[in-house]
């Protein structure tokens, strides 16, 4: 053993972090959580830019006619922030989840609590895929509605940093569903009956000025409808709320819900056998 490390108060015999980050660690997490879903880039970039094409095509043929313009805009376009942001917050959600339930279920989660890893660098580690796909699919849907609908974004930096926040949120309570659920079916149930009504009862396909004075009221009280709001403001200039507000209760959204997910890596809460 070299004298250096011998003087160095943060070398264990064993310990293998170097310091108060193990930087390789994380990094090697990142890019494993990353690769996961960019080897299968049909099903996790390419179908979400379908299926958010089928939604724009379905609601502008059955309801745009009809509805005309909302808030001064055309419907197609007054939705098309709303869908961008769904299928982000679907995205980043699924990837966290899935690749915690996957380990899980086939065994091998041990591989992933054993390397000298903190709870922050896990925490770090899945949100950087998380929200590494949320961005790919919101830069996707971006480009395919600039194409066809020729909308500019008004505040593009606004609508980036929600969409990093978003994905942010999503990515951690996918975080936290995947710690919970031990089976697939359990965690389709999160998915359907939390995240999937999360997303839609959100202001995605309607301004929620339109909703009766409860439904307004429960809106508020839910994290994505900031989100979708804030990205609308980012992209067409108008919003329901203040972008603001928006931006606060979405961060704060946020922090807390990574800082659960921290203690419950480090806790080992449903992961140590």
């Amino acid at each position: 053993m070299s004298q250096s490390n011998l003087q160095n108060p943060s070398f264990q015999p064993g310990n293998r972090r170097f310091g108060a980050v193990n930087w390789l660690g994380l990094q090697t997490l990142a890019k494993r959580e990353i690769l996961r879903f960019l080897n299968v880039w049909t099903q996790t970039l390419l179908a979400p830019l379908v299926t958010a094409g089928l939604f724009m095509l379905i609601f502008t043929i059955a309801i745009g006619s009809k509805r005309g313009d909302v808030m001064g805009v055309p419907f197609s376009s007054f939705i098309a922030p709303g869908i961008l942001m769904m299928t982000v917050i679907q995205n980043a959600f699924a990837n966290t989840s899935s690749s915690l339930v996957i380990t899980k279920v086939q065994g091998n989660i041990v591989d992933t609590l054993m390397p000298p890893l903190s709870a922050l660098e896990l925490v770090l580690g899945y949100l950087a895929g998380g929200v590494t796909r949320g961005i790919i699919v919101a830069i996707a849907i971006g480009l395919a509605q600039w194409l066809v609908l020729g909308i500019v974004p008004a505040h593009p930096l606004v609508a980036l940093l929600f969409v990093i926040i978003g994905a942010a949120f999503l990515s951690a309570l996918g975080m936290l569903a995947g710690i919970i659920a031990n089976k697939f079916d359990q965690m389709a149930a999160i998915t359907n009956f939390i995240v999937t009504p999360l997303a839609f009862l959100s202001g995605t396909f309607y301004s929620v000025e339109a909703l009766p004075p409860v439904l307004y009221q429960i809106t508020h009280l839910n994290p994505v409808f900031y989100l979708i709001d804030g990205v609308r403001w980012g992209v067409l200039g108008i919003s329901d709320s203040s972008p603001v507000l928006g931006f606060v209760v979405a961060l704060g959204a946020t922090l807390a819900a990574c800082t659960l997910a921290w203690v419950w890596f480090n806790r080992g809460y449903r992961l140590k056998a």
